[in-house]
């Protein structure tokens, strides 16, 4: 007869992600749950026993915003998250779902497209559906997977790539899209309106898309619209107005005061805007990451209208000399680049995951560096570099790191890593988001207590996502849990060395099975696919 536990894990202090304090306990894992004992555990039968004492045991941690849609898919591992403690990637954020696509050709184009955020790695793209691509996942990956579904794809399908306005006809059929994608397990629709196409989409054409997603328990996540109004302010409120006409939970995802903004407002007044928008009753939460660098595709750098339409008239665009004049004078107007021109031009703009063999050798150097290099001249560099580069990325400064904390430690916000994992010189968040937070906020600067770190990364983003069998440790409850040193935990990445490795944590559960045994990878895959509260069961 076998033991009742696979593993019990005892003399450890279970912080159990509500953000009460720690206790001493014990945590035996059954099949795929978990328990809490209580009292002297040493005559109860398990296969494995392992001694935690002097570190902390607690639920594995949720990253509420992520980007390895497809790393997961040639990486299935997925070690940099892994040794942080990370065992549920959240997917299709920024409206940037990968699924559902009615015609594989507009899947390809999409994932060529965004290809300097996930990547394009030679796979099986098969998949159409929501419930594909979770399929997809499923049983396939070290960590656990829910998706959002973006409305990019829906606008693709229905409008296309250009920037018309949705007719009556294609905002049903968008609509349709969300309804199916929602049935089929999606957790929400996302939005990342700095994006074309999906950025071309107005605020009654959301508002729209959230209904469906409100409908079946879902939460409307989002990349605000950044250029909109003041810039400061009006990009937040118009989420609001979202959530508030909708019906429906709103989520602002990477929120921090920017230190590259035009405006001169700062956190307080951003922060106040959500606590208000609370007190009247809407349910709005956000989520930040804890490092000053950012990143994204290369092509951001650019006007709208030249990403707009796809990717081949972009690439079309890119080679047309007849346009340069046009660029380049949008180009030093445009709010995306005046930012990087104050002082040191594009100094702090480190290029990355470059393919083409005549640029790898400015992988890791600063866009200033290669622009000198290449002639002199901002635009005919960023043509050549994107043309050439269609993953190209760039990291850069982001969040002010002054107001940082604020975010990072305010109640309503929860941590999400927002990370580019691709190329040599990702933003070191990739490696280190979840660790810098336990090893830097709490340890060194003690700006946030042990037990509500850890609420931040677990059962509020559980709660938040509707997934009401993760995030603590509780009896019955699924067994996605992490034990980790409280005083070596740390995060060695730094924006020079971004792919260190996160240090401290010694194992991680994911659904009962170890995934990180003693600091070593067990090459298991019991990750799951997470539906949402409206999946057709």
């Amino acid at each position: 007869m076998s033991a009742p536990y696979q593993l019990i894990i005892h003399s450890g202090l279970v912080v159990d992600g509500s953000g009460n304090p720690g206790f001493q306990a014990a945590v035996g894992v059954c099949g795929d749950r978990v328990y809490v004992l209580r009292g002297d555990v040493s005559h109860v039968p398990a296969d494995r026993r392992i001694d935690a004492r002097g570190q902390v045991v607690a639920p594995g941690f949720i990253d509420a915003h992520s980007h390895s849609d497809l790393v997961l898919m040639v990486d299935p591992m997925l070690e940099m998250k892994v040794r942080q403690g990370v065992t549920t990637e959240i997917l299709g954020v920024d409206g940037l779902s990968y699924a559902p696509f009615e015609d594989p050709a507009d899947l390809m184009r999409f994932v060529r497209l965004n290809a300097g955020i996930a990547g394009q790695p030679d796979i099986d793209y098969s998949w159409r559906s929501v419930a594909d691509l979770l399929e997809r996942y499923d049983g396939s990956t070290a960590v656990n997977v829910g998706v959002f579904v973006g409305n990019t794809p829906a606008r693709i399908s229905a409008v296309g790539w250009s920037g018309d306005p949705a007719d009556a006809a294609a905002l049903d059929r968008m609509r349709g899209i969300v309804r199916d994608a929602m049935r089929d397990g999606a957790l929400g629709l996302s939005t990342g309106l700095d994006y074309p196409p999906g950025g071309h989409a107005d605020t009654d054409e959301l508002v729209a898309l959230a209904q469906e997603a409100a409908r079946f328990g879902g939460i409307y996540h989002t990349h605000v619209r950044y250029a909109l109004g003041d810039t400061y302010l009006d990009p937040f409120k118009e989420a609001l107005e979202i959530g508030r006409r909708a019906g429906l939970p709103v989520q602002l995802t990477h929120f921090s005061r920017s230190s590259r903004a035009s405006y001169t407002g700062g956190a307080q007044r951003m922060l106040d805007l959500v606590d208000d928008a609370r007190a009247d009753g809407l349910d709005v939460t956000f989520d930040t990451y804890p490092y000053e660098w950012g990143g994204t595709r290369l092509v951001r750098l650019l006007p709208g209208w030249l990403q707009s339409d796809g990717p081949e008239l972009l690439q079309e665009r890119l080679t047309d000399r007849a346009l340069r004049d046009r660029l380049r004078a949008e180009l030093l107007d445009s709010a995306a680049v005046r930012q990087y021109v104050v002082s040191r031009p594009f100094a702090d703009v480190r290029l990355g995951n470059l393919s083409d063999a005549a640029h790898l050798r400015f992988e890791g150097r600063n866009l200033a560096e290669v622009v000198t290099e290449l002639g002199g001249d901002l635009t005919e560099t960023l043509c050549e570099l994107a043309a050439a580069n269609p993953g190209a990325t760039f990291t850069r400064p982001s969040p002010h790191a002054m107001t940082l904390w604020k975010f990072v430690c305010h109640p309503l916000g929860m941590i999400a890593s927002d990370a580019v994992l691709i190329g040599a010189y990702p933003s070191p968040r990739a490696y280190g988001c979840f660790a810098r937070v336990l090893g830097d906020f709490v340890r060194e600067e003690r700006l946030l207590s042990l037990p509500e770190a850890i609420r931040k990364m677990t059962s509020f983003p559980a709660q938040r996502l509707g997934l009401p069998d993760r995030g603590l440790l509780r009896d019955g409850m699924k067994a996605d849990l992490v034990v980790f040193d409280p005083q070596a935990v740390h995060a060695p990445a730094s924006f020079e060395r971004p792919r260190e490795l996160a240090q401290g944590m010694s194992y991680v559960v994911v659904n009962g099975r170890l995934v990180l045994d003693g600091g070593e990878l067990t090459g298991a895959t019991p990750g799951r696919a997470l539906r949402g509260p409206g999946a057709t069961p």
